[in-house]
């Protein structure tokens, strides 16, 4: 099997070559084809591998050739396959050919459908590098890859000026945390003289803990992950990244890429354990932007923006697991996000799609019944996300909460307080797009119908999956055994040694859960009787809105909040610098040397009469002065 690995990327790559070239010339049909038969091969691949890596327990490594040396030091192309990179590659395959097959109904009548599938299966390539690669150059290769994607599939709809400022805002927003990310490379290879990751992490793991070096390290590659995996301060790009197509919202702001930031410190894991501090940090600024993204998501009335500011919580709750240790949790709920997620953002396309184009939910309401498929799958999904047993949220979201307490019942007590945040605004956003009398308009309750096949079918396989995918890691207390535990041991053993177990009582587990289950089952109940009972409707845009309400639905201020402190003070300094350094300084100088050399020459100029009279005078003068400066010794001749 190792000699085909290198297909599973290439196979993508394949795919976004041939509709790219063939974007104009192929039907439709054949590129949605050959888009989505080729990811489904690699995910077919994938699943091989991921076998052959579980019944072997050893990681696969293949090394192609030396891309480039520098003295000692040789960056070789090579790739890595083993328990963490092999679920990673079955979620990207797997949920990004659902996706694919998804995008042939929902950009069926988009004259841009060639040129979408090439992106999306280019995407799938760079996403595939990035968990693929041995080292960190390869992973930097493909973490750059993602950006331009995304800054393509966002911006997709480009002739919109508000929908290529959002690629843009994404675009720049990834650099800067990109930037942290490239320091970091350069950091390890200056400290253990590779970036290989089989070379770097067993000299890592001799080192003492809470060193200079490590810090630095794991400093830096956080701030990259922060720009990835939209945490604060860098998370704003991510709701404004909804402007892109739906199916774009589920492949890359659901299941893979800003999923890469956990997978790079998930990957990086033995630096973040031996730099208490660092994981400090990342546990504080986890549960802040899971907070403050759920009190946002609580006022909205665009369905994706929901979405969206739920997908920022829920990686917040990924960096909480991150910074308590719970590194398994974490990946854990990466995968079962990966479900439910995409699963939600799908079915809001269908929404959207069943709407004609509709994405205010205070204009929609009664689809209950129209589009009976999209409403069930979707209420799956939002029964798992709101972590209410026994769907897969709950399983993931528990383990990361149980391991918060380990480390401080503050850590939990603001977790839980999100987690019931969260079935709140789920649920609202179900109730006020399914439930209720129907609220938008007579022609688009004319149109109202459920989706086609394509659409459809990754929601039930999604829907299934949501259900089912938490039994991997059912919790000892509950008498299962934790499959996925186990088979991510060989990546984490060494950090779990270190770390140790926080064993909690199982009354106190028990306990946890309950808390947990009741508090989202109240939100649930609470949220039904304000929107499905009571009918209740946000208000509208032109009404005044209560103080706090208000400051939610604004999204407390933060994009205004960067324009003042970032924004304004920069165009400040660039219209000094233009002004004064620019045009004053380098100009000045420039054209004063022309205009002096201009003038000058008029100057001179002048001596050149042409009269023969005027340059024997000339010359006597010269003379005279030569003897002047003899006579009186001025000068040695």
């Amino acid at each position: 099997m190792d000699k085909y690995i290198w297909l599973i990327p290439i196979l993508p790559l394949a795919g976004f070559v041939i509709n790219g070239l063939g974007r104009n010339s192929l039907s439709k049909s054949v590129i949605g084809f050959i888009g989505s038969l080729l990811v489904l091969v690699s995910f077919g691949l994938s699943l091989a591998v991921f076998f052959q890596v579980k019944s072997t327990g050893v990681a696969i490594n293949v090394n192609y050739f030396t891309w480039f040396a520098v003295g000692a030091l040789k960056f070789p192309f090579a790739f890595m396959i083993d328990q963490l990179s092999a679920i990673m590659l079955l979620i990207i395959t797997g949920v990004g050919f659902l996706i694919h097959l998804y995008s042939i109904g929902y950009m069926h009548d988009d004259e841009g459908f060639g040129k979408f599938f090439a992106y999306l299966n280019l995407f799938v390539f760079f996403m595939l590098l990035l968990v693929l690669g041995s080292n960190y150059l390869i992973m930097f290769i493909g973490w750059e890859g993602v950006g331009l994607c995304s800054y393509l599939l966002i911006g997709f709809w480009f002739t919109n000026p508000d929908y290529a400022d959002a690629a843009k805002k994404a675009f720049v927003m990834n650099r800067i945390g990109d930037l942290g990310f490239l320091l970091g490379i350069f950091t390890i290879i200056y400290v253990f003289g590779s970036i290989q990751f089989a070379e770097v992490f067993p000299k890592a793991a001799v080192m003492k803990s809470g060193t200079g070096p490590l810090y630095i390290i794991t400093i830096l590659l956080f701030i990259g992950a922060c720009g990835k995996s939209a945490q604060l301060p860098l998370f704003t790009w991510l709701p404004d990244a909804m402007a892109g197509p739906t199916p774009v919202s589920a492949l890359i702001h659901a299941a893979t890429m800003v999923t890469a930031g956990i997978y790079m410190i998930a990957r990086s894991n033995i630096f973040y354990t031996l730099s208490p501090f660092t994981m400090d940090i990342i546990a504080y600024i986890g549960l802040a932007t899971a907070l403050i993204a759920a009190l946002i998501a609580l006022t909205q009335t665009d369905i994706k923006k929901v979405l969206a500011y739920s997908t920022v919580s829920q990686l917040g709750y990924m960096f909480l697991g991150l910074g308590v240790g719970a590194y398994t949790g974490a990946f854990f709920h990466v995968l079962t996000h990966a479900f439910f997620k995409a699963l939600l953002f799908l079915g809001a396309g269908s929404v959207i799609h069943a709407m004609s184009g509709e994405q205010d939910m205070r204009k929609m309401g009664g689809l209950k019944g129209k589009i009976k498929t999209t409403f069930t799958t979707m209420m799956i999904g939002t029964v798992a996300i709101a972590g209410i047993p026994p769907l897969a949220g709950f399983f993931s979201k528990d383990e990361i909460l149980a391991q918060a307490y380990a480390h401080s019942p503050v850590f939990w007590a603001v977790g839980v307080l999100t987690a019931m945040l969260t079935s709140f605004y789920m649920f609202r956003m179900m109730y006020l797009t399914f439930y209720g009398k129907f609220r938008g308009t007579h022609e688009q309750e004319h149109h109202l119908h459920e989706s086609p096949p394509t659409m459809t079918i990754p929601l039930i396989v999604l829907a299934i999956l949501s259900i089912l995918g938490g039994f991997i890691g059912v919790p000892e207390v509950l008498h299962g055994h934790h499959e996925l535990a186990h088979f991510l041991e060989p990546v984490f053993h060494k950090s779990n040694e270190i770390l140790g177990e926080h064993h909690l009582s199982e009354s106190l587990e028990y306990a946890l859960m309950g808390t947990s289950v009741v508090l989202a089952l109240a939100a649930m109940a609470y949220a039904y009787m304000k929107y499905a009972k009571n009918g209740s409707v946000p208000v509208a845009d032109t009404e005044e809105r209560p103080a706090l309400t208000s400051l939610s639905y604004h999204k407390f201020y933060l994009d205004e909040l960067y324009d003042l402190i970032v924004r304004k003070p920069l165009d400040w300094l660039s219209t000094f610098f233009y002004n004064v350094i620019d045009r004053l300084g380098i100009d000045g100088l420039v054209n004063g040397i022309g205009r002096g050399t201009i003038e000058t020459s008029k100057g001179l100029r002048l001596l050149q009469t042409g009269n023969v009279g005027f340059y024997i005078f000339i010359m006597v003068l010269g003379i005279i002065a030569v003897l002047l400066y003899s006579v009186f010794g001025l000068t040695k001749i």
